[in-house]
Order: structure tokens, then C-alpha cells, then sequence
């Protein structure tokens, strides 16, 4: 009776011991150097877990460990003997390939799997809910390697990766964020995960003969030091080279340092590392570390994250604990026709869905840093460190985030300010590039044992100053193919080419079908004088312009007599009367002024007449001898020979003009004007300017014509066939050097030039845009052009819609008219103001008409200012002599009646 007590005391504290402890799997491969420092990390974390009174109370964390031995069977197993053993929480597993796997599992049964090294971005929460990356997966560190390329103008480059689902997809990641940043993932060179150096070797010999030298390395540690070691080898880390390794160098580095590896092998690398905050709780890791490792390994940043991950399980657990929740599994019932298999020990976690929900809510301070997670389930603040391998050392060049992009300022320090993305806020410090040189390497050379460059040229029929054959020989010559020769020159390599013809000589080709064979990989360029239109620009990519161009209207035209009534043409018809009308107003506003006060205006009405008609005429030529006296006369006046002075300027520079230019005629101003009319249009063969006119113009295709020679526009336009030429400057220029019977009307109504094609994203396309702006700077250029396109012009010419319009001068016309009618408003106003006060009618007295009055006036005004003044003093003394009578006579009369009374 008392051993059965003390079988059910032992039973009981049994049981009670294992419901205090939590059980965490781990399944990853042990024996690499990710492995290695991951399990001494996770270890250290359960007894600083288990140790902490705060966290987990009363539990007790027990971690177990499954070494997969790099087999993603194995991983399996130790996944179901996980699920068998009633594990809550799964750290891994180690490949990506196993997580798709073991993710189905996960769903199932309700267990959260977590991993810091199956960082496959297609991993997708959506169909895998109970996984979780807890360190940056390889989404943001694609992105950030497409950058870098981006800043450093890199335009191809060639990945060599492990084949295996967590590096394949990675590809395909990597080449759509290259994509979206105009540039291109030429190769993709897959290595199988446990490749020979036999097969190394072979790969490498492959990308050497490729024309991209930007390689990026993207694979497990062990293949990836084989491949710079046998690149090293053969000679591909010299100058000229770019190569990238993504975090397994690092990896590797922080880990062993360079016990692995020569310095030699990796000079001049750029590589990356997960950025890990500097923190006090860091350094104190890192200090311990030596003690928990016993020196066999260095701590790498993968071995922080999984020190983290641990206390991720357990401050999730924690929260669960405290919600009530309660470890119990749930027989799995789905299991039928499985029989020979163990699958009914499985069991569902029946608190799974709350710890996920728990760990997903993540809100905690770690050795990486602020750990949690987004919305979309990835880590916070995903960021990287850019290093630079120089000796044996590495260099920081600065930082990727997510947030801001490339920078030399830590993340941490830019999280707090607006994300700015813009390549100007882009920075990276100075690199030092493999064979040890701070030049930045061209990204991509020709083959020594390449084919020549095949370079179209068109063969011309006409204008044969810009691309011809010589005498029927091979040689070919003209202003393009000079241009490209000499920008070729200062391409700082060699460039291997033979000239294509494209045409027979015989008719102009067609340029649109050149440029397409370009964009159809049937020529890698076209040299000639292409235009740079938009609809080329989406096939091909164009080199800087090397001559400016636009579309031009040229016409005949006829030739006026510059000798007959030549005085007459700087004024039209209407300027010519509204000027006459003028000179006659000015006349009369100032006789009206003068005619009271000025003797030189007054007389009979011939000799006045004739006064004005001579002061009138001689302001013309500031000669008039005629004072004016009146304030308002002379102001009049001063306007209007302001008036006159313009006028008389404006005329003498046209008329010197017409006497001295030859003026030509056509009723054709522009393209505006020539759209208008119905009359025939030519333009050059094989030209855009045809469907320029088509679809942009919307002139009907059966007013145009095609011409084919310069000698076919002159006979075509002197018969009147076409009334004009629509074709670009340089055409036109030297066509009309021997044509003066024609000339350019209007402006120019496109703007272009003239370029070199090259494939779309081609490098050479850039360089030569280089050498091109070198020969415009030290006048190379011009050289070649005097050479080639200029030639003896006609003399400028002018035609008759140069005439002075009225519209030039009506503001001075207004201005003047304006003054007149001041003038003599206030002149009349003065006048009757003063007749009404001096010759008003005496009380009484009626008015016999009107018209008296009137009369009147006009007399008053037609006096001389000093009559009406001496008529105002006679009637002044007339009228006191007799008042005073009329009182002398009142007086008397008074005296006598007196005297009567008296008497």
C-alpha cells in the first residue's frame, strides 16, 4: 500500500514537472557556420529566458535541436517527430525548400514555425499563415542589390546562384527590381547545390565570355568562396570587374574571419550585411560571446537574429499564458488510408491560432534592434550595411533601408524623417574596386574574340554630303560616318565593327525599316542621319544629337522692283491715310488754339488756309517757323512731334531696307498658310516628315508627293507641280546654297536631331552620346560640319509682309487723339464761359434768334484776343459818360424843383 502512494506521489510531481515545461523545437543544419552560431545563440537565449523571473513565471523553456544534415528529407522527419512530441513552436527549418514543405505541416496541425534563414520571398502569409521570416527576407535584399546597380549606372549584369527555390526565386525578384529600374538581368547561371570545382570553373569560363562584368553572387557560403576563389584564378578579379556576394560573405566573415578565405580572392568586393543597431544589449552579447562559443566561432549578425527569435516564442508564450490559454493538442483526424504510418500520434495545437496571433503582435526590444512586424508580415525596418572588401579589411560605404534607400547616415538616424527616395539623396562613400582602384569599372567590354559590331549605313540617292559610296568601291564617306569615326576615337576601348549598307543607292531607303532593324537585333547600330522621333525612340536608344533639325517650309518666289514707287511701300495703304488724316488734324487743333492770340494765324481765309497746310507739312521735318503762343497749343503740339519723330524713324529704316534688300513675294507664309490651301506638297523619299504630315498635320495623303533629288524640288516647285517642300534644315540648306529662286517661310515646326541608333539599354549607345558632347566641346564637330554641309548661301531675303502696319503705331495714333479733343474741349469751354459773361443781353431785351447768338459767338471767336479786349475798355468808359450825364441831369432837375418851393 505505501510503494502504491509512492508511485502515485512520483506519477503526480512527474506530471506536475512536465506541464511547467514548454517544449520549442529547432531543425537546421548544424554543422555549417550558420548552423553552428545559430545553435550557441538559441541556447544562450533559453538560459537568459529561463533564468528571467519576468518572463514565463513558474515554465520552464526546453529547447531541442534536430540537426537536418543538410538533407531536406531529414528536415521533414524531424519536423513530424516535432509534431509527435507536442511542440508548440518550430525554429526553421534552414532552406527554403523544406519550409514550402513543412509550411503544409505548420497549417495543418496548427504550429507556428518560425525561421531566420528560409528567407524565400514567395513564401506568401496567404498560403502559409503559421510561418514567419523573423529576419529580412530576400525581397529587400534584391532590392537593395538593384539599387546599388542603379546608382553606380550599371545597365546588365549576371547572377550566379545555388539552384534551389529560396535562390531561384530570389532571381526573379532580383531581375523585376532591375527592371523597374531600367536595367537588366542579361544571365541567370544556376550551380547545383553541391557543385564541383570542375563545374565552377566551367561556369566562370562562361560569364568570361560574356560582354556584362557585373556578376552577383547569390548562394550558399561554401559555393560562394569557391567561386571567387576560381574566379581569382582565372583572372577575373582584375580591373574592370564588379563583383557583389549578397550576406553569406559577411556571413562567413563576422564568423571566421579570414581563416576561410584569402584576402586576395575578395579584393574589391561588395557585399552586405543585415544592419544590426549598436545597443549596450548588443555589446554585452558580444562581450559573453566568447565565453559561450569557447572561441570556435565568431557571432554573426544571423546568430543575433536567432537569439532573438527565441524570445520572440517566449515573451508570445507569455502573453498566452497570461490570457488563461493552456497547452492541449487535439487528435488528428485526418489520417484515414494512411495505415503503415504513425500519423494518428499527430496531434493539433488547440492554442496554435492564439500564439500566432501573439507572435505576430510582436512588440520588443532585441539584440537587432525594435523587433515586430508589418502589416504585410515582414520585419520592421528591414535594412542593410553595404561593405567594401579592401585587403583585409572591410570598409562600410553606408546603408540600404527600406525607407530611404542608398545613404551614408545610419537608418536609425532617417526613420524619423519623411522617406525621401530621389537620386539626388542617394549616397554611397568612394569604393575600391577589384585590381585595387577607385576608377569606377565601365561594367562591360567587347570580346577579343567577338564579331565586328555590325553598323548599318544608308546608301543615299541624293544629298550625298552626308552618307555615300565612293566611286562604287567599298569606301564610305560623308558627314555622319565622319562624326561617328571621330567620336569612336575617344571611346576609351576598342570597339571591333564592319560597315552594313542598308539601301541600293538608287532611291533613298526607308529609315523607319533601318531603325527596326536595329530593334530586331539584325544590326547593333545604325549610323547616318536618323531623326529622333518618338515613335523610334521606344524600339531603339539614341545617341546624343550630333546636328539640330526641324521641318521646314520652302516655296518658290518672285522677285519685287525695288526702284519704282519705292517711297511708297514702308507704309501700307491704311497707315499712309490715317497718318494724312493726322497731319491735318494737328493743323487745324493748333489754328483753333493760335487764331485769337497769334498773328501768324490770323488774315484772310486763303493766306490762313494756307498757313496751316505749310505748318502742317513743315512738322514733318521739324522745320516749321510758325510761333505758338497758347498753353494748350504748344502742349498739342510737343505730342505730336514725339509722334512724328517715331513715324519719320520707322519709316527711314524700312525704306533703307527696300532700297538696299532684295524683296521677294510668296503667297505662302508658313505651314499654318500652306495647310490652308489645296496645293500639292512634296517632301523627300524615304522621310518622316510624311507621316508627320498624315497623322500629326491631318493633310491628306493625296496632296503629298515624293521626291527623290534635290534637282527633282527645283523642277517640281519651278513648274508649280508642288507649291512647297516640307523637309528637315540640314536638307534644305544645302539645297538652297544652289537655289536662289527659293526660299525658307515661317519657322521651323518641329525640333529634333540627328543621332546614331543602338539597341535598347545598350552601353556603347551612352559612351558614344559621351564622345559626341567632346567633340561639341572642342569644336571637332563644327569642323566636321563646315567641312561637309556648308557651302556658299543665297543672300538673305525679305519679303513685302515686312511693311509697317497701322497696328504698330495706333497706341501713338490713340494717344494723340486723345490730347486734340482735351485741348479743344477746354478751349471751347473757356470760350463760351467768357462770351457768356462779357456778351450777355441786357435785361429785358429779348432775343431775336437763336442763330444771332450763334453768329455771335463765332464773331467773338473768330476776334483778336487784344479787339476784344480794347471793345471791353470803350464800352467800360462809354457806359460810365453816361451814367454820369444821367446824374448831373437828376441833380439839376432837383435844384430847380426847390428853388420853385422857396419861391
Amino acid at each position: 500500500m505505501r510503494g502504491l502512494v509512492m508511485l502515485i506521489l512520483s506519477v503526480t510531481l512527474l506530471l506536475d514537472v512536465f506541464s511547467k515545461t514548454v517544449n520549442i523545437g529547432a531543425t537546421l543544419s548544424v554543422k555549417t557556420i550558420s548552423g553552428e552560431v545559430s545553435v550557441i545563440a538559441m541556447r544562450a537565449a533559453v538560459d537568459d529566458i529561463n533564468s528571467d523571473p519576468n518572463i514565463l513565471p513558474g515554465k520552464t523553456l526546453n529547447l531541442s535541436v534536430h540537426d537536418a544534415n543538410f538533407s531536406g528529407f531529414l528536415s521533414i522527419v524531424d519536423v513530424l517527430k516535432y509534431m509527435e512530441a507536442d511542440m508548440v513552436a518550430v525554429i526553421g527549418p534552414f532552406s527554403s525548400r523544406v519550409a514550402h514543405v513543412v509550411s503544409n505541416v505548420a497549417n495543418e496541425l496548427h504550429v507556428p514555425f518560425l525561421s531566420f534563414l528560409a528567407l524565400d520571398p514567395t513564401l506568401s502569409p496567404l498560403q502559409y499563415p503559421y510561418f514567419i521570416q523573423t529576419a529580412p527576407n530576400d525581397l529587400y535584399l534584391m532590392t537593395a542589390i538593384a539599387e546599388m546597380i542603379s546608382y553606380f549606372s550599371y545597365r546588365e549584369v549576371i547572377a550566379i546562384y545555388t539552384d534551389s527555390d529560396q535562390f531561384r526565386n530570389s532571381m526573379y525578384i532580383l531581375s523585376n527590381k532591375l527592371w523597374e529600374k531600367r536595367c537588366k538581368l542579361s544571365y541567370k547561371i544556376p550551380l547545383l547545390e553541391f557543385s564541383s570545382p570542375q563545374d565552377i570553373r566551367s561556369v566562370l569560363a562562361n560569364v568570361r565570355s560574356m560582354e556584362s562584368r557585373v556578376v552577383i553572387v547569390h548562394t550558399y557560403a561554401k559555393t560562394g568562396l569557391s567561386v571567387l576563389e576560381t574566379a581569382k584564378r582565372l583572372g577575373m578579379m582584375k580591373k574592370g570587374y564588379v563583383w557583389i556576394a549578397t550576406t553569406w560573405l559577411t556571413n562567413v566573415l563576422d564568423a571566421t574571419g579570414f581563416s576561410s578565405i584569402s584576402p586576395s580572392d575578395i579584393q574589391g568586393v561588395l557585399t552586405l550585411r543585415p544592419h544590426i543597431p549598436d545597443s549596450d544589449k548588443r555589446q554585452d552579447f558580444e562581450r559573453k560571446w566568447k565565453n559561450l562559443s569557447n572561441g570556435s566561432i565568431g557571432l554573426s549578425a544571423y546568430g543575433l537574429y536567432a537569439y532573438d527569435t527565441v524570445w520572440m516564442v517566449a515573451h508570445a508564450l507569455d502573453k498566452f499564458f497570461n490570457e488563461g490559454g493552456k497547452i492541449s493538442f487535439s487528435n488528428y483526424s485526418r489520417v484515414k488510408g494512411t495505415d503503415g504510418l504513425n500519423f494518428e500520434a499527430l496531434g493539433i495545437f488547440d492554442g496554435g491560432k492564439q500564439l500566432l496571433t501573439n507572435l505576430l503582435q510582436t512588440n520588443m526590444s532585441g539584440l537587432t534592434g525594435p523587433v515586430g512586424f508589418n502589416p504585410e508580415r515582414s520585419v520592421i525596418h528591414p535594412s542593410f550595411d553595404i561593405v567594401n572588401m579592401v585587403g583585409d579589411q572591410s570598409w562600410l560605404l553606408g546603408y540600404w533601408s527600406n525607407h530611404s534607400g542608398l545613404s551614408i547616415q545610419s537608418p536609425e538616424t532617417l526613420y524619423a524623417k519623411p522617406s525621401n527616395r530621389s537620386s539626388s539623396k542617394q549616397h554611397l562613400r568612394r569604393v575600391v574596386w577589384p585590381g585595387n582602384t577607385t576608377e569606377k569599372p565601365r561594367g562591360w567590354e567587347f570580346l577579343n574574340n567577338g564579331r565586328p559590331l555590325r553598323i548599318g549605313v544608308p546608301l543615299r540617292a541624293s544629298f550625298k554630303e552626308i552618307v555615300t559610296q565612293v566611286n562604287g568601291s567599298n569606301e564610305i564617306h560623308g558627314f555622319s560616318i565622319d562624326v561617328f569615326l571621330a567620336a569612336l576615337k575617344l571611346i576609351p576601348y576598342p570597339v571591333p565593327y564592319e560597315f552594313v549598307k542598308f539601301g541600293d543607292g538608287h532611291k533613298n531607303p526607308s529609315y523607319t525599316e533601318f531603325v527596326n532593324k536595329v530593334a530586331y537585333n539584325v544590326l547593333d547600330a545604325a549610323v547616318g542621319d536618323i531623326t529622333i522621333i518618338t515613335n523610334r525612340t521606344k524600339a531603339v536608344d539614341f545617341t546624343q544629337p550630333y546636328i539640330e533639325s526641324g521641318l521646314v517650309v520652302v516655296v518658290p518666289i518672285k522677285k519685287l522692283d525695288s526702284r519704282s514707287w519705292a517711297f511708297f511701300r514702308p507704309f501700307t495703304q491704311l497707315m499712309w491715310a490715317i497718318t494724312a488724316v493726322f497731319f491735318i488734324i494737328i493743323g487745324v487743333c493748333v489754328w483753333i488754339h493760335e487764331h485769337r492770340l497769334n498773328d501768324e494765324f490770323r488774315g484772310p481765309p486763303k493766306q490762313q488756309l494756307v498757313t496751316v497746310l505749310w505748318f502742317t507739312l513743315s512738322t514733318m521735318v521739324f522745320a516749321q517757323r510758325e510761333n505758338t503762343v497758347s498753353t494748350l497749343g504748344r502742349l498739342v503740339l510737343i505730342i505730336w512731334l514725339f509722334v512724328v519723330l517715331i513715324i519719320n524713324s520707322s519709316y527711314t529704316a524700312s525704306l533703307t531696307s527696300i532700297l538696299t534688300v532684295q524683296q521677294l513675294s510668296s503667297p505662302i507664309g508658313g505651314i499654318d498658310s500652306l495647310i490652308s490651301t489645296n496645293e500639292r506638297i512634296g517632301f523627300q523619299v524615304g522621310s518622316f516628315a510624311e507621316n508627320y504630315m498624315i497623322e500629326e498635320l491631318n493633310i491628306p495623303k493625296s496632296r503629298l508627293m515624293a521626291l527623290g533629288s534635290p534637282q527633282e524640288y527645283a523642277e517640281k516647285l519651278g513648274a508649280g507641280i508642288v507649291a512647297a517642300i516640307v523637309d528637315e534644315r540640314p536638307y534644305i540648306d544645302l539645297f538652297l546654297s544652289s537655289n536662289c529662286k527659293f526660299q525658307v517661310v515661317g519657322e521651323e515646326f518641329t525640333k529634333s536631331g540627328w543621332g546614331f541608333a543602338f539597341p535598347k539599354d545598350s552601353p556603347l549607345a551612352v559612351d558614344m552620346s559621351t564622345a559626341i558632347l567632346k567633340l561639341s566641346e572642342n569644336g571637332e564637330l563644327h569642323k566636321i560640319h563646315d567641312y561637309w554641309l556648308k557651302r556658299k548661301t543665297c543672300t538673305p531675303q525679305i519679303s513685302d509682309s515686312n511693311q509697317l502696319q497701322l497696328d504698330s503705331f495706333w497706341e501713338l495714333f490713340l494717344i494723340f487723339g486723345g490730347a486734340c479733343a482735351l485741348a479743344l474741349l477746354i478751349y471751347f469751354c473757356k470760350m463760351i464761359r467768357v462770351f457768356g459773361k462779357h456778351h450777355s443781353q441786357p435785361q429785358g431785351q429779348s432775343s431775336k434768334s437763336g442763330s444771332c447768338s450763334v453768329r455771335k459767338f463765332l464773331s467773338y471767336v473768330d476776334e483778336k484776343e487784344e479787339e476784344v479786349s480794347k471793345s471791353k475798355l470803350k464800352r467800360k468808359r462809354e457806359m460810365s459818360y453816361v451814367e454820369g450825364r444821367e446824374v448831373d441831369s437828376r441833380n439839376r432837375s432837383n435844384r430847380i424843383q426847390a428853388e420853385f418851393d422857396e419861391e
